[in-house]
């Protein structure tokens, strides 16, 4: 299975390197010297891993064959994407791939049915559960433990807790909390990979 894992984002310096924008909660494992990703577009790569470093609190990674900033702008917005075993699991119990919620059935505290998961968006600020409703809409829910605080794999629920108006149809198209710019910092999570319902930066 594929997960992105980050996306490349502007030059840094003249000596090829990158800055990344971390779409992972295992960087450390994900993005090694020597690892191999893949790339959309496809065409980028494959890219492996020479070097990485942190710079003022940004991962800075270096490839293969990259050795000037022209090659490095080159490669600006390209996704980086790992081969994960489908049956693996983050070690933290609190944190869960995209592929383990997709589907997912979203209830409230006392079991009204909201929808179904469609999919995850992994925004700077903080990850939204896309949640496609019976009548066919959707409204964006943000994945923190205040609003989600149950997560049932075995049963195949989310269980929601949200705030007043969350769901209101009225409410739908800001559900997402886009234009809230006083909402707290929350996990750019993994992205792709994995993302966590506990609202803590990794």
């Amino acid at each position: 299975m594929q997960l992105v894992v980050a996306r490349i984002g502007r030059a840094h310096g003249i000596k090829g390197e990158v800055t990344v924008e971390v779409r992972t909660d295992e960087p450390e494992l994900r993005l090694a010297p020597g690892a191999v990703l893949a790339t959309d577009p496809p065409a980028t790569g494959p890219l492996t891993i020479e070097t990485g470093r942190v710079h003022s609190g940004r991962l800075l990674l270096r490839f293969e064959g990259v050795r000037d900033r022209t090659g490095a702008e080159a490669l600006r917005n390209t996704l980086l994407i790992a081969e994960i075993d489908p049956e693996e699991v983050p070690e933290d119990p609190e944190e869960f791939y995209d592929h383990q919620l997709v589907d997912l059935d979203v209830v409230t505290r006392d079991g009204t049915e909201v929808g179904r998961i469609a999919e995850i968006s992994h925004l700077p600020y903080q990850d939204l559960l896309i949640v496609r409703r019976p009548d066919g809409s959707e409204i964006m829910i943000p994945f923190v433990s205040e609003i989600v605080p149950e997560i049932d794999l075995a049963e195949q629920r989310a269980v929601v807790d949200p705030p007043p108006g969350l769901l209101d149809d009225s409410q739908a198209e800001v559900a997402s909390a886009r234009d809230a710019s006083e909402e707290p910092a929350a996990p750019k999570a993994p992205g792709a990979d994995s993302v966590r319902d506990a609202g803590e930066d990794v």
